[in-house]
């Protein structure tokens, strides 16, 4: 495992890290089951993991405090998310910050993350809107959090296909790390994102590497999720075709004796502006091969190139929440 530095907290953290989020609320999760691919995760070198309040109502947190406990010896870095208080994902353009992230909301969700898991690392904002950048609320709110001990670092999480909706509030010189999806479809972040991180020093959390599942090249345009299952709502018809032909216009890079999600996780971790990825692993299996790309050798830059042309710039819609 390799390990870069999370910005300008100085954390060293694995350049691939564990998210938590398909462990309580998608479909074929098992507590015992996450609960081994965690600690095979820990054994392997992983000290990053990606949790959030909302994902079973704190269920994957406590997930994450019972292996905190098991490994005390270990220097693990435990991340969450305040959930919107109106629980709408993502934010819609004139949502108030006071009806999505009240000051004393901030406080409850942060003293219950902390409970569930035992402390917390880094406190990030599940959704986001830059108009909230300079509304001085949050910023005592958070500041209050670092002074009483309860959070070490701050972040925001992105709202999907807006990387620069937090360019003004990153500026603000409060925000310690920032979450975005980034993969091979969706590599926006580059163009204004990015270069701010680098400018202020704020650690990247690189989230969604296989756009959901695509990118792992196993579904076909049967593939069905029960109710309730988000994949369900974000492959529907409008977006599971054209994804998939996308995806097959993948399959010839892919370079001998690798695999499609294997390229998929080396591209991100060819941008030095990446500090750690966070691929769901609920399996073992998983976990093996993912953490193992960590140790390959970089893509080509010619291969580089080529992924490049299959960036594909989305707007925001009802199913892609």
């Amino acid at each position: 495992m390799r390990y870069r530095t999370f910005g300008r907290t100085k954390w060293k953290v694995s350049e691939v890290g564990y998210g938590m989020w398909g462990m309580a609320g998608w479909s074929g999760s098992d507590d015992e089951e996450s609960l081994k691919s965690l600690q095979l995760a820990v054994d392997l070198g992983v000290n990053f993991f990606d949790t959030a309040w909302a994902y079973g109502d704190g269920h994957s947190e406590r997930l994450l405090g019972q292996i905190l406990r098991a490994n005390p010896k270990k220097t693990l870095f435990a991340a969450t998310k305040v959930p919107p208080k109106n629980r709408k994902w993502p934010t819609d353009r004139g949502d108030k910050l006071g009806d999505v992230f009240p000051p004393e909301y901030i406080r409850d969700y942060a003293e219950r993350s902390v409970k569930n898991i035992g402390r917390v690392d880094l406190l990030q904002f599940h959704v986001w809107e830059d108009a909230w950048a300079t509304d001085d609320r949050w910023q005592r709110a958070i500041a209050d959090l670092r002074a009483d001990g309860l959070v070490r670092a701050v972040g925001v999480s992105i709202n999907r296909w807006e990387p620069a909706n937090a360019i003004d509030t990153l500026r603000t010189g409060l925000i310690d790390a920032v979450q975005v999806i980034y993969n091979i479809f969706d590599q926006s972040p580059e163009d204004e994102l990015f270069p701010i991180c680098r400018e202020l020093d704020i650690g990247v959390i690189a989230r969604v590497p296989f756009d959901e599942g695509s990118l792992t090249g196993t579904l076909t345009k049967d593939s069905k999720w029960p109710r309730g299952d988000y994949r369900s709502m974000y492959f529907g018809k409008e977006n599971l075709g054209p994804t998939l032909k996308r995806v097959e216009a993948l399959r010839a890079l892919v370079p001998k004796g690798s695999s499609l999600p294997e390229l998929a996780l080396r591209f991100i971790l060819a941008t030095p502006d990446v500090d750690v990825v966070i691929p769901g692993m609920r399996k073992p299996a998983h976990v093996r091969t993912n953490v193992a790309v960590s140790d390959a050798s970089p893509l080509t830059r010619d291969l580089i190139a080529e992924l490049r042309q299959h960036r594909w710039d989305r707007t925001p819609a009802p199913w892609s929440a």
